[in-house]
């Protein structure tokens, strides 16, 4: 299935090239878009498959556009590009619910495999993005003082999200657990679902808020 794609860029040389790379990958590019109004309108215009969207631009910046995406159409994939890697940024695009958030700087083979991770469910983090959420969000889940009621997950579920909350693909999870991809596929299902998630990040925050997981 062709997946058909958003990108909102206040860099009109940098849109162009990423519509020429992610279209020679066999994506459709649907959309462009030159600030986060302009990419909030589009969304509910043209309903992407994925939406790529730039952290700073004019009019609203691509964390409100995230926002108000994700308000109006919570299961829409958003990923976050930036040249910045500042951690609060990436925190709270997480915790607004964003899939992915990548540095513009990244090789674009390496950005085609993280997009399509995204395919299996898995968010599009790299490697020291993954270490640096995990630290904070474990720091912010202490502060988070709000009750909720306690989420009961089998042992199997606490193993497939911690290994999740490790950066583990489903590949990965599937070889270090001995599981079939599809069966992983399964548990992480039933592990959002419980944990009211739209995506494996939130996943791994809900269960630090809850208590099931800590810092490791």
């Amino acid at each position: 299935m062709t997946i058909r794609v958003l990108i909102a860029d206040d860099h009109a040389l940098f849109r162009d090239g990423l519509v020429s790379l992610l279209e020679a990958a066999g994506f459709l590019v649907i959309g462009q878009a030159g600030d986060g109004q302009s990419a909030i309108e589009q969304t509910m215009d043209l309903h992407p498959d994925l939406v790529l969207l730039d952290l700073h631009m004019p009019r609203m910046n691509g964390l409100e556009a995230l926002r108000q995406i994700k308000g109006r159409i919570p299961e829409m994939p958003v990923v976050m590009l930036t040249i910045s890697d500042d951690e609060d940024c990436l925190v709270e695009a997480i915790k607004e619910g964003a899939e992915g958030y990548l540095l513009k700087q990244v090789d674009f083979k390496t950005f085609l495999e993280a997009l399509s991770g995204l395919q299996r469910g898995e968010a599009a983090l790299m490697g020291k993005s993954v270490k640096v959420l995990m630290s904070r969000l474990a720091r912010l889940s202490t502060q988070d003082t709000q009750q909720k009621p306690r989420v009961v997950l089998s042992d199997r579920e606490i193993e497939i999200l911690r290994l999740i909350a490790k950066g583990h693909s489903n590949a990965a999870i599937s070889d270090e657990i001995s599981l079939s991809e599809n069966t992983i596929k399964y548990h992480i299902k039933n592990i959002l679902q419980k944990l009211n998630a739209h995506n494996r990040m939130e996943a791994v925050l809900a269960a630090m808020r809850e208590g099931i997981l800590q810092n490791e």
